[in-house]
């Protein structure tokens, strides 16, 4: 009987150590998704292109929910050139160039808060800033199109800026000058779409990363201040979508 009993839980021991060795190398396989097998954009290719933005805005005697009286005009631009190489298969590396103009005249503003009112009144903010980034872009077609596909940058971005404002004016006029240098190690995701054998439409969204600023200002050139700041930011900004154009060569 001991002997049966023996056999018995021998076997038993042979089967576990199969069937646990079989499950160990389930947990090490590797499925081949062939991600990266699909050729979107052969190695070789240069690219090219840029993104272009201009917004204008102009009130007088606007009144709206707690802002009345309100007068005043300015604008938003950005031209944001790149270039770039496709060292590998549906990968490339490049460089862009980037430059933004703010500018608000604000005439009068005033905000009704019931029992508190609050006036501005010649209110000016002008600013330019320069940015040059290095980058390095992945893309993956979607399914086996070879027009749809998704994109992946990974950005390295140096800028500076200079900008003023100022409030009143006459013998009430209070002025600052400021100068602003900003380090940047961001990602953008988006979507391209082939509309000929050499050019794409391209939708992305604002950059993700680590940002560090630091500012430093000076007032009615007496005196002197400074700030920095370091953020983190991962989320998507919907609001923050960028069309551009791109070439292919």
């Amino acid at each position: 009987m001991s002997r049966k009993i023996l056999t018995i839980l021998l076997l038993l021991a042979i089967m576990t150590g199969t069937v646990s060795a079989q499950r160990g190398k389930r947990a090490i396989k590797r499925i081949d998704r062939e991600v990266q097998e699909t050729v979107f954009i052969p190695k070789g290719t240069w690219m090219a292109g840029g993104t272009v933005s201009y917004s204008e805005n102009e009130q007088t005697n606007l009144n709206f929910l707690i802002l009345k009286d309100l007068e005043g005009k300015g604008y938003n631009f950005s031209i944001s050139p790149y270039a770039g190489y496709f060292f590998r298969n549906n990968i490339a590396a490049g460089f862009r160039f980037a430059y933004n103009r703010n500018y608000l005249d604000l005439g009068n503003l005033d905000i009704d808060l019931g029992d508190l009112q609050i006036s501005f009144n010649d209110l000016y903010y002008l600013e330019h800033k320069y940015s040059a980034s290095g980058f390095l872009r992945t893309y993956m077609p979607i399914g086996r199109s070879k027009i749809f596909g998704l994109f992946n940058e990974a950005r390295l971005t140096y800028a500076y800026g200079q900008g003023k404002n100022s409030t009143g004016s006459g013998t009430e006029y209070d002025g600052t000058y400021q100068t602003v240098n900003s380090f940047q190690i961001g990602f953008a995701p988006g979507l391209t779409a082939f509309i000929t054998d050499w050019s794409a439409i391209e939708v992305s969204v604002g950059v993700m990363g680590f940002d560090f600023s630091w500012t430093e200002q000076k007032t009615n050139q007496i005196e002197s201040g400074s700030r920095r700041t370091s953020s983190g930011d991962f989320k998507i900004n919907l609001f923050s979508i960028n069309i551009g154009m791109t070439f292919y060569l």
